[in-house]
């Protein structure tokens, strides 16, 4: 089983039928879709994924589907959405029978924000339950975690193995890049900045891009692995331009719409999320047909 983490990790989105049920034969395409585009893993039940929606029991059952599909070739991450300590961990236990190489985890997301020491400590209890790797996911607007709370956790919490920096300040990024805790990871979500992320070094990334056109994103990854900074810029200029036509409140939904045109079926939002408008969808279909021409072939993809 590949336990490594580092690179190009889309959050998979959850194909949902029309009446808000999963459609398990639409997920298992996905992920194989994911697989011959060269990911280097799998993130189920992120903001992407409308984590947030999910039940135990769903949560589980997806985790289980990409553990079964991926079949150790690649690295699985779960996420966790929760509002309190306590349903971390009963999440983290629902999926402890599974092979999943980290714990994707929130801080609380509800309008009540613990201090600096609460949070540590919901961490640490956390980590004294589960046997699995904890990976910070930190994007909760108004519990967006510093720097130096994120590194005092990761010195403190030996399980918590990373973070996940979301929102679009790169200087953040940069601060928690620039600490180089040993042993810990820094992943990027601030999808319209990979490339500086990356060029920065970041060990990858968790994020909307990734899952809508993962073929480009591999691509912009081993540009920059491989010092080509000329083509990793210029992927850069066409993936932003992309980037700027998914993003809004039905980020999801435009993710959806995407990988639809690829050929890559996934349903529908739960409500109530909307799906793209077709005016989203005419400037996704423009700046995807451009972005597109940046994808790694499957051969190069697979030889990274």
């Amino acid at each position: 089983m590949s336990t490594s983490l580092s690179g190009i990790i889309p959050p998979l989105v959850t194909p949902f039928t029309a009446d808000g049920e999963i459609d398990e034969a639409a997920f298992r395409a996905q992920v194989r879709f994911m697989l011959q585009k060269g990911v280097h893993g799998v993130c189920v039940g992120g903001s992407t994924g409308e984590g947030h929606t999910l039940s135990t029991e769903e949560l589980t059952r997806l985790v289980a589907i990409s553990c079964e599909e991926v079949d150790g070739a690649v690295p699985v991450v779960a996420g966790i959405i929760v509002n309190s300590t306590r349903d971390a961990i009963a999440k983290a236990k629902a999926m402890a029978h599974l092979p999943v190489a980290a714990l994707q985890v929130t801080p609380v997301h509800y309008v009540f924000k613990p201090d600096e020491d609460a949070t540590l400590a919901h961490f640490r209890t956390l980590a004294g339950e589960t046997q699995v790797p904890i990976v910070i996911y930190n994007v909760v607007p108004w519990n967006y975690l510093s720097p130096s709370l994120l590194v005092r956790i990761m010195k403190e919490i030996d399980s918590v193995i990373g973070v996940k920096q979301s929102a679009g300040d790169l200087k953040l990024m940069a601060d928690l890049l620039n600490e180089q805790v040993p042993g810990k990871l820094v992943f990027t979500a601030v999808d319209a900045l990979l490339y500086p992320s990356f060029a920065l070094g970041a060990h990858g990334t968790i994020a909307a891009n990734p899952a809508a056109v993962p073929g480009v994103t591999v691509a912009l990854w081993n540009a920059v692995q491989a010092g080509d900074h000329p083509r990793a810029l210029e992927i850069h200029r066409s993936l932003l331009t992309f980037w700027n036509t998914i993003n809004g409140d039905n980020l999801p939904g435009c993710v959806k719409h995407s990988l639809s045109r690829q050929g890559c079926e996934v349903g529908v939002p739960r409500q109530p999320m909307p799906a793209a408008t077709e005016a989203q969808k005419a400037r996704i279909d423009a700046a995807l047909r451009e972005v597109l021409r940046y994808e790694a072939s499957p051969t190069t993809a697979a030889a990274e």
